[in-house]
């Protein structure tokens, strides 16, 4: 692990609850650490994962990086105070979106570990950055193996037993969408987040019965029950 401090910080006002991935969105690795060590870029995260592996520490984990911007999850309205935030090198969607390397998910899955015995995090609350910032933000994206952080109980697995199909409308749907913890200000957004997040194979922001029967097995497994109509 190389140290590489960002000026761009501040304090905390909320307990670490939340993991917050990313991916850089620029043509290089390099210039997304550069990017996140000026001041005049006003972000920054606490760790960069290249896509060799190397991981980069930014912001000491103590201390409030500017990573989520304006975002929302179960509640919180300041995801940064709330949550490390991890910025995975990857062109993005903008220049040339590709898979993430073994090599990059093998440096990520320990520190993930690491941070989420640190602080006690729900795997709830390992979220993309398009899962607490929907209308803008499309990171990590479709192509990022959720379902390896899964198995290893680092994230929610995408359900596979028996989904049942509620037959919500689109009303509905995105009551129980809330429910389970996404903002819903801008509901077709947070339909494509989270088809990103649980149903990657096809994102086409179109709420059908294989999404609804998805967020249904969620609610019950893991909120107790929708306490949708």
């Amino acid at each position: 692990m190389i140290w590489y401090s960002s000026p761009n910080f501040g304090e905390r006002t909320l307990p670490i609850t939340m993991l917050v991935l990313h991916y850089t969105g620029m043509k290089s690795g390099p210039a997304a650490i550069e990017w996140l060590a000026n001041p005049a870029s006003k972000v920054s995260a606490h760790y960069v994962v290249e896509e060799d592996g190397q991981i980069v520490h930014m912001v000491r984990e103590e201390q409030r990086a500017q990573h989520a911007g304006l975002s929302y999850w179960r509640g919180v309205t300041d995801c940064n105070s709330a949550s490390i935030g991890i910025e995975i090198v990857n062109p993005g969607h903008e220049w040339g979106y590709r898979p993430f390397p073994e090599a990059q998910m093998d440096a990520l899955v320990p520190l993930i570990a690491e941070i989420m015995g640190t602080y006690g995090i729900n795997p709830r609350n390992v979220v993309g950055h398009s899962d607490v910032a929907p209308a803008r933000k499309q990171d990590p994206g479709e192509l990022f193996d959720w379902e390896r952080l899964a198995k290893l109980g680092l994230a929610i697995p995408r359900p596979t037993k028996n989904p049942v199909d509620p037959g919500w409308s689109d009303a509905a749907f995105l009551l129980a969408l809330e429910r389970y913890g996404y903002g819903v200000a801008d509901g077709p957004a947070a339909v494509v987040a989270f088809q990103r997040r649980f149903r990657p194979e096809n994102v086409d922001g179109i709420i059908d019965g294989q999404c609804r029967a998805i967020l249904w097995s969620l609610l019950l497994e893991y909120e107790g029950g929708p306490a949708i109509a």
